[in-house]
């Protein structure tokens, strides 16, 4: 009877989509310990405690778990840039408060890949068996997307009279495949033995070549 009792309750946790969301939660933990890899089905529901035939009610299969918990990890990170472009100060100069904010896209970007390396390699894998549904322009579940809030950084420095529009178009590609070269030398390359000091000072070196460069 103890073992009936104890089994039940646990059933009606998971009603009217709850199941859902915590299978995708336990799956986004696998992810920030273990990084993409690390996110399978049968570790998910045995973390939720439900048989594994009950998450194939909401995800078909593992890859379809992955590609949620992609969409999970860069809503993160589109979290995280957000909190960087929100200690911003209010400027008067419009020239000033474009860079800032450039130079804050790029600064949350890199903190967000050395403090959640697993969600941040989570966030851009791609593996070739399943469908790109996770570019860098996909969706956020709160605020702008990752490369949104590029592209709003990069559109200002263009009104600010910064950069010249007739250099504005792929500009978001650039950027981001110098600040996320950086972010993977960092955590998963020949940098990942330098202190948060070192790293810092890089990071800066970095964003003021992206600003100049474009």
């Amino acid at each position: 009877m103890a073992a009936a009792s104890t089994g039940s309750p646990r059933r009606s946790t998971y009603r009217h989509g709850d199941l859902y969301r915590a299978l995708l939660a336990a799956g986004t933990e696998l992810a920030r310990a273990g990084g993409p890899d690390a996110v399978v089905l049968r570790e998910v529901t045995r973390r939720v405690g439900v048989v594994p035939n009950a998450a194939y009610r909401h995800f078909a299969d593992r890859q379809a778990l992955l590609a949620a918990v992609r969409s999970a990890a860069q809503s993160a990170l589109a979290a995280a840039i957000e909190a960087e472009l929100a200690k911003l100060p209010d400027q008067d100069d419009p020239v000033g408060a474009a860079r800032a904010r450039l130079r804050a896209v790029g600064t949350g970007y890199l903190r967000f890949a050395q403090a959640e390396p697993g969600l941040f390699r989570t966030a851009f894998s791609v593996p070739a068996d399943l469908p790109d549904t996770a570019s860098p322009a996909r969706a956020s579940d709160s605020g702008m997307r990752p490369f949104q809030l590029l592209a709003a950084a990069l559109d200002e420095l263009v009104d600010a009279g910064v950069l010249p529009r007739k250099r504005r178009r792929g500009a978001e590609l650039l950027a981001w495949s110098a600040v996320h070269g950086l972010a993977t030398l960092i955590i998963d390359g020949p940098l990942r033995g330098l202190d948060y000091t070192r790293t810092h000072t890089i990071a800066q070196r970095l964003l003021d070549m992206v600003e100049r460069g474009l």
